[in-house]
């Protein structure tokens, strides 16, 4: 059975492992082992902290095989983002050049250096090796994050993104970077993302233009990506436009990835969720679902497809010992469709 929980310092060698494999693009967790083993400390921290409103907290979650202890994904959500550090990306608008004397009208594409979505929840540092894919596992991995916020939900902003990873190829090499950050920056893109990564973002705003940048400036292959998903993000993106998530305009400086957004409160996981009894037992078969416990630092969250009658559902006795849950206890659960 695949379960979702609070991750532990002992899981760093695994953590690093699936950094280490990720390849380019998964630049909230680079493979820096003393990097990883802040970032677990911080999530730690923050599942033990009394917290009535988001700051500098990111809860981290990996996915275990309990049959053998094995972890083989990760997800994590950054409580409100750009508090310590600024939060950058491009916000895509449009410049206007126009003489009625001439009779010309032009529209033209800029991208603009913002701030806009600091103090947002961020969705990051999702990962799943590909043996531990199937079997609703993706699903599970994507949407556990969202039964931990209806559980918790004064730990997070009222608006929740998620940075897409953009296109690039198998070498590592990003139109996007190529067209436009390498001009300003005279370095690989993996290096730009590394460095990032680990922290040091005051680069950013050191040396790229503050001023808007025309796309029809940038070469074709730069425009045609902008916005656009790399090939194996695009199920994750699939799963969070179920969710009720929508590109608003903003994309990544490095790739030119889309962010993609939504109201806390108008997440589909977090609005259909439901809080239900516990009876351990014999389960009915029922509709595909999550189910998690409601504890902090110990939150455990399973995929099931168990019946939910008058407010109740039977969990076997050992997915309810996976989920630290007895008879008498509550769960949220939500339905996956």
């Amino acid at each position: 059975m695949k379960i979702i929980r609070p991750i532990r310092s002992d899981d760093l060698p695994s953590l690093l492992h699936m950094a280490e494999t990720a390849g380019a693009g998964f630049t909230s967790l680079p493979p820096v082992p003393e990097f990883l083993a802040a970032k677990i400390a911080l999530s730690e921290a923050s599942f033990a902290a009394e917290v009535d409103a988001p700051g500098h907290q990111r809860y981290m979650f990996v996915m275990e095989e309990t049959e053998t202890g094995e972890i083989g994904a990760c997800c994590a959500i950054e409580a409100a983002c750009g508090l310590d550090e600024a939060f950058y990306n491009y916000r895509v608008g449009l410049a206007v050049h126009a003489s009625r004397e001439l009779g010309i009208y032009n529209s033209v594409p800029t991208l603009y250096l913002s701030n806009d979505l600091t103090g947002t929840s961020v969705l990051c540092s999702l990962y799943m090796k590909p043996d531990f894919r199937g079997a609703g596992a993706g699903k599970l991995l994507s949407k556990c994050r969202f039964l931990f916020m209806a559980n918790h939900p004064q730990r997070f902003a009222q608006k929740v993104i998620a940075e897409m990873r953009g296109v690039s190829d198998e070498q590592g090499h990003s139109p996007f970077w190529e067209g436009l950050g390498r001009h300003f920056f005279t370095v690989d893109y993996e290096r730009a993302e590394h460095i990032v990564g680990t922290g040091n973002k005051a680069f950013i705003a050191e040396l790229m233009p503050p001023h808007p940048i025309y796309t029809v400036l940038l070469p074709d292959a730069a425009r045609a990506v902008m916005g656009k998903v790399h090939p194996q993000t695009a199920p994750a993106l699939h799963l969070l436009e179920q969710e009720g998530f929508r590109y608003q305009g903003y994309i990544d400086i490095f790739d030119g990835g889309p962010s993609v957004e939504a109201p806390l409160n108008e997440i589909r996981s977090i609005r259909r969720a439901q809080v239900v009894t516990v009876f351990v037992g014999k389960p009915s078969p029922g509709t595909p679902c999550m189910i998690a416990n409601t504890q902090l630092g110990n939150f455990r969250c399973a995929y099931a497809d168990f019946a939910v009658r008058n407010g109740h559902i039977t969990l076997p006795p050992d997915m309810a010992r996976a989920l630290d849950v007895d008879g008498g206890d509550e769960v949220r659960i939500s339905v996956l469709s």
